[in-house]
């Protein structure tokens, strides 16, 4: 089903470039001695603003710069780019958890929140948005996604073994990291179509020539990369100092709270696709970028981690941050089954919708081993209900890998 998506107003476009290039404004002024920040709290929220903004326009740079580079290319370019915001805030932590170990936990806890939080709450709103728009029971899911799902299951797969060890080990990183380069690999080899612009992206492609989208799209990149260097360190120690300070548990604030900025862009993105019934496009870049989380992003955090300690080991993992990888595992490995048929109901939007919010209600080590027995129950009994989730599982372990 399809439908003409109704003229969008270039004000609100204006506005939206406006907002986003003014986000970083507060923060970088601090961090040149113009203003002050004062207390954890106003510079969590100052630098929290400034990678908000950042994340904005560098996706909005991204998707101009894929009008000027090979298909190929863009793909594997906007794997690298789409998770460099989360990079900055997890990749901090992890650098600091090698000489202070106590920083171990909020490198796993910004990677689980981030994971969990875009399935159970990005995938569903870009389902719901789109079955509540086209008046429709489902979202079809592309056949070409199919190469995705079927990456996210072998890292999922993997992801189970992670806490054995007790350690994120560089073994896990060499694991994570060739199962992305298989997968960019097979993505470029596939074909492709040309996705619509929305947004701010489409109003400066419309405006501009290709010397002033170029120019455009330059500009992005370096006002935000800049912007996001500058802001992480700030940003993750002040939600640590936040919860220290206040008695937070500070393991939750950056669980929750900086996936929150760093993921926002996509889910805007993502639910304006599936606003103008573009829902599988919306739903293939979600699911995309959860595959880029759980190998380049879960990869590299050892690698960063030996680095500073300098030493051979890897991230350290204890019984929390143990639980919340399996319960991270359990959630995947069912959102991969749902999607398996390649039909998104809304009632299994709802459905991890709900699983992930009534996780917040019950927070205990006793209810995330609830969660994750029941994500895997639930699992088993899609796969035991549904021929066609059976056969693509079937076609899992199947070469070749790619299903473009």
């Amino acid at each position: 089903m399809s439908a003409s998506a109704p003229p969008r107003s270039p004000v609100r476009d204006i506005l939206a470039l406006v907002a986003a290039a003014a986000l970083p404004v507060p923060w970088l002024l601090c961090h040149h001695g113009f203003a002050v920040a004062r207390g954890a709290e106003v510079v969590a929220v100052l630098s929290g603003l400034a990678i908000l903004g950042g994340a904005f326009l560098l996706a909005w740079a991204t998707e101009l710069a894929e009008r000027d580079i090979p298909q190929s290319l863009a793909i594997l370019a906007l794997a690298l780019v789409s998770v460099l915001p989360e990079y900055a805030v997890d990749l901090h932590f992890a650098w600091t958890a090698g000489k202070d170990p106590s920083y171990a936990q909020y490198a796993v806890a910004n990677m689980t929140g981030a994971n969990r939080l875009l399935i159970g709450l990005g995938w569903a709103v870009v389902v719901l948005l789109y079955c509540w728009r086209a008046q429709a029971p489902e979202l079809r899911v592309d056949r070409r996604q199919r190469l995705e799902i079927r990456f996210l299951v072998w890292a999922t797969l993997y992801s189970f073994t992670i806490p054995l060890s007790g350690t994120i080990s560089l073994l896990d990183a060499a694991v994570l990291l060739l199962l992305f380069a298989l997968y960019a690999a097979s993505a470029m080899r596939g074909d492709s179509e040309e996705v619509e612009l929305v947004g701010p992206p489409a109003l400066i492609e419309r405006r501009t020539g290709d010397v002033g989208r170029r120019a455009w799209a330059l500009s992005f990149f370096a006002f935000a990369i800049w912007a996001i260097f500058i802001s992480a360190e700030p940003f993750a120690d002040g939600l640590v100092e936040v919860g220290r300070s206040r008695d937070i548990n500070e393991f939750l604030l950056v669980q929750w709270i900086a996936p929150l900025a760093s993921e926002s862009p996509e889910f805007l993105v993502a639910s304006l696709f599936a606003l103008r019934l573009r829902g599988s496009v919306g739903i293939g870049a979600l699911i995309s970028s959860k595959v880029n989380q759980w190998t380049l992003l879960v990869g590299a955090i050892p690698i960063a981690f030996c680095l500073s300690s300098g030493g051979w080991s890897g991230l350290p993992l204890d019984a929390r941050q143990s639980e919340e990888m399996i319960l991270t595992s359990a959630q995947s490995l069912f959102a991969s089954v749902v999607i398996a048929d390649l039909r998104f109901t809304r009632a299994e939007a709802l459905g991890l919708a709900s699983l992930f919010g009534a996780q917040f209600l019950f927070p205990g080590t006793t209810e995330r081993y609830y969660f994750t027995g029941l994500y895997l129950a639930l699992t088993a009994v899609l796969l035991a209900s549904a021929q066609r989730r059976r056969d693509f599982f079937g076609l899992v372990f199947s070469l070749p890998a790619s299903d473009r």
